[in-house]
């Protein structure tokens, strides 16, 4: 398996040291732990919506689903009717997918459930050990509504968790680096993936999403 250097030198080579010094160099978002859960639920609601979709679309209409479900609310949105649902069917307000709007529903359950169980839905979640990110990832696609595959991890990092995201791009390197052979969708191929980069933090203290993000950049584009 490639060391980290070997792989950041990879990216030099394609795209210039100042630019992945520079990559390396920015600051990180507030951690999850900070958000309050119903900001969580509002990150994977954009998440879904914008899977599959034009991402400036759902940005340019987030006002208008703020205000539809109630700032995303917990309580309010996990006890969702079908007159609910079908208000929102009828508001061009928000990009109206019926099973989208569900999760977001289903999603405030889970979420409920998670700060019933644990005090607060983003502690438990932010306070997840990035030893084990696709645990984490494990949760989220079995408890949670529409949050497998890279919808999820698109969500987490803007949250303000330090994870990695499986694109293209980035199993890619994983596989020129030595760690997988083809996708990272089977449990043994998650944990050869955590492996690594758990080998690679320890080796560069690098966050695990500057390793991603240098990852993805070391291979053509």
């Amino acid at each position: 398996m490639r060391t980290f250097a070997q792989i950041k030198q990879l990216a030099e080579d394609r795209k210039g040291a100042e630019v992945i010094n520079t990559l390396l160099a920015e600051p990180p978002k507030p951690p999850l732990t900070e958000m309050t859960d119903d900001r969580l639920l509002a990150e994977f609601s954009k998440r879904v919506f914008q899977a599959g979709f034009n991402w400036s679309v759902v940005e340019n209409k987030w006002p208008g689903f703020e205000a539809a479900f109630h700032g995303f609310d917990l309580g309010r949105n996990a006890m969702m009717s079908p007159d609910d649902l079908d208000r929102h069917l009828k508001n061009t307000d928000i990009v109206r997918h019926a099973t989208k709007i569900l999760s977001i529903r289903d999603n405030a359950v889970f979420l409920s459930d998670l700060a019933r169980e644990h005090g607060s839905a983003t502690a438990y979640i932010g306070n997840w050990p990035t030893s084990d990110i696709v645990g984490l990832f494990a949760l989220l696609k079995t408890r949670g509504s529409r949050l497998g595959g890279t919808t999820a991890q698109y969500a987490l990092r803007f949250a303000g968790y330090d994870n990695f995201i499986l694109s293209r791009s980035v199993v890619a390197a994983l596989n020129a680096a030595g760690v997988i052979d083809g996708a990272a969708t089977s449990k043994t191929a998650l944990a050869k993936v955590q492996a690594a980069f758990n080998d690679w933090h320890a080796e560069s203290g690098e966050r695990y999403a500057n390793i991603s993000r240098v990852l993805a950049v070391s291979v053509a584009d």
